[in-house]
């Protein structure tokens, strides 16, 4: 049996800048448009951390079952270590997939903006469809489209929404930056199981691509965020703080770029987390008080 910690380790912490930067910068949209309401940032940010580990525990257990996992070099795998069996791993995702659905119907209710549901409901397909089911997009090449979808335009855009209760062109434009670095860390991760992705028959974007194309790709999901805050002051002039964020980025597109692979990828993936955090942070004090 799993141990708590084996839990939390399967939940893949590292990756959890990509559910709380979205809602950050969102809610940066709602306090600079004069919308804010605390408690459904709160909730925007429970169904997204809870939709984030939901998708962790549910690759984890699709990946488990059909033998990808076997040979992994990155975190803890619940069901590919034999730590935890695979109806436990299921039971965990479809239970935080549960619990971000009666969430967010809090916020349907709060809104009276029913199409939400339609948002949310694909937002959840996504998560178990990346690489549950017959035919995982994630095994296509198209897990990074659905992470710029998902973990960029839609929690941006919807957390400004749910608080000041209308569409923000300042929301969609602050999504792509966001939507990147999301994927960067899909990419760096993909790049680091390029080889036993490609042996057990899972076409992932870097898989398709190959390792050096990959690499260059991870280098532009950092570096053009960086341009596009640049380009956003003339809608949010302090936008332009977070090209504060750019030192973090030199070293892990340094280490990408100079051919790391393996385990010297895993220490990427936390800077990468890190530099996301930070430029969200820096992203939302210059929506908050600029626009």
């Amino acid at each position: 049996m799993a141990t708590p910690g084996q839990w939390i380790a399967g939940a893949r912490p590292r990756t959890l800048p990509n559910a709380v930067v979205p809602v950050m910068v969102g809610t940066g949209v709602a306090i600079g448009e004069g919308g804010f309401v605390w408690w459904r940032a709160l909730v925007a940010l429970l169904v997204a951390l809870l939709l984030q580990i939901g998708v962790n525990y549910a690759n984890d257990y699709s990946d488990g079952v059909r033998g990808t996992d076997d040979q992994r070099v990155g975190p803890m795998r619940l069901v590919g270590s034999r730590v935890a069996a695979p109806r436990q791993v299921l039971a965990a995702a479809l239970g935080c997939f549960a619990a971000a659905a009666v969430l967010g119907l809090t916020l349907v209710l709060a809104t009276r903006a029913w199409w939400i549901l339609l948002v949310g409901a694909a937002a959840i397909a996504a998560a178990w469809f990346y690489t549950g089911g017959k035919s995982p997009y994630g095994y296509r090449a198209l897990g990074e489209a659905a992470v710029f979808v998902f973990f960029g335009i839609v929690p941006v855009t919807g957390t400004a929404y749910v608080q000041t209760e209308q569409l923000s062109w300042a929301a969609l434009v602050a999504s792509v930056p966001v939507g990147l670095l999301s994927c960067s860390m899909l990419v760096v991760n993909n790049l680091r199981d390029v080889d036993t992705d490609g042996q057990s028959g899972k076409r992932t974007l870097a898989v398709v691509l190959g390792a050096e194309r990959t690499r260059r790709l991870y280098a532009a999901c950092l570096v053009v965020p960086l341009a596009i805050a640049v380009a956003m002051t003339p809608l949010a002039p302090l936008a332009a703080l977070a090209v504060l964020s750019g030192p973090l980025a030199i070293l892990p597109v340094k280490t990408v770029l100079h051919g790391a692979v393996g385990p010297a990828l895993i220490g990427v993936l936390q800077q990468t987390g890190k530099l996301q955090l930070v430029y969200g942070l820096l992203l939302t004090i210059g929506l908050a008080v600029s626009l």
